[in-house]
């Protein structure tokens, strides 16, 4: 699984980064996590606002960071 972190550096970026790698370890999950921070490359993905989650090349969340059980169900539908 990868988990791909869109944004350009803001704070909600980075807690959303740190959230991912929380839960993660919280449900015992191995999942490559890459920040993206390309401008061109979070645009390819066709999302307005950022932070941005992508997992295994599909958007899953865009313009906000869920709270540890929503973010917990998007990685479980994922799998």
């Amino acid at each position: 699984m990868e988990i791909k972190v869109l944004g350009t550096g803001c704070a909600n970026c980075k807690t959303l980064e740190k959230a991912v790698n929380t839960v993660l370890t919280e449900m015992n999950l191995n999942a490559t996590v890459v920040k993206e921070e390309d401008i061109q490359k979070i645009m390819s993905y066709g999302i307005m606002k950022t932070p941005g989650l992508v997992i295994d090349e599909k958007v899953v969340l865009s313009g906000r960071v869920p709270n540890s059980k929503e973010l917990k169900e998007i990685i479980e539908k994922s799998i």
